[in-house]
């Protein structure tokens, strides 16, 4: 490992995966829903004609995948993807399906996603997509019978953990969620600990606490392989079930 004058920089490093789409913007109006107003053009400056079928997006996010977790299937274009995780949003939305808490139980490792930016209109619009290196680990976990959410960023032997509570709106599909607590591990070994965001006080707050005040998720896909959601900052993410055994947040 590297000197000491390095370990801010990897933790910076950690600290942006860890706290993907946990950021804080303006709320606008969404459909008939409260969240973000997107624009669904990528960055490329052109329209996504969606034709895809079913069978088609459900293909791809599979394929997605199962490359993520196999390194001899060939993984899809990043764009493809992209086009499949809007059509698997529009396609929950159409047929307004409802996901319970407990399909997400366990553990997740981030496997695709997009950045976003601000347009003049006020909303924000998708950058390209990308895959998550493998080098740095991203993972998140749920636990529905505690109500807890956990998130682990780890870059070679050095681990961020957050975790926090967490409550879903099945109706919604959307899981709001607060980060409360951080431990940084070095290899197995936890090397600190402290409250975060206000601790203790914003967890005994947390179930009165306004969706609108908190970063959440938005699932539009769940299977046994895969979750997809778009997050308070507009941007997308697939996420693959992780090896590891369920139980505990990360």
């Amino acid at each position: 490992m590297g000197s000491t004058k390095t370990y801010p920089i990897i933790l910076a490093f950690l600290y942006k995966i860890a706290h993907f789409e946990t950021g804080k913007i303006k709320f606008f109006k969404f459909g008939v829903q409260s969240g973000i107003l997107y624009d669904l053009d990528i960055h490329c400056d052109r329209t996504i004609f969606m034709t895809s079928t079913l069978s088609d997006f459900t293909a791809v996010l599979e394929q997605a995948a199962q490359a993520f977790q196999d390194s001899a299937t060939s993984r899809p274009d990043a764009e493809k993807v992209v086009e499949a995780l809007l059509q698997a949003e529009k396609v929950a939305k159409q047929t307004a399906i409802e996901y319970s808490f407990s399909q997400l139980e366990g553990q997740w490792r981030l496997c695709f996603a997009t950045g976003t930016r601000k347009i003049r209109q006020g909303g924000i619009k998708l950058k390209k997509g990308y895959y998550v290196p493998k080098i740095a680990k991203a993972q998140i976990s749920f636990d529905s019978k505690t109500e807890k959410i956990g998130n682990l960023a780890q870059l070679g032997v050095l681990t961020l953990k957050f975790s926090g509570p967490a409550r879903y709106q099945t109706k919604k599909n959307l899981l709001a969620f607060e980060f409360t607590q951080l431990q940084v591990c070095l290899g197995e070994k936890p090397i600190f600990s402290r409250s975060v965001r206000g601790g203790a006080e914003k967890e005994q707050a947390f179930d009165e606490t306004p969706i609108a005040k908190l970063p959440f998720f938005a699932f539009f896909a769940i299977s046994d392989r895969y979750i997809a959601a778009r997050g308070r900052g507009g941007g997308l993410a697939l996420w693959v079930k992780s090896d590891r055994p369920s139980g505990k947040t990360a």
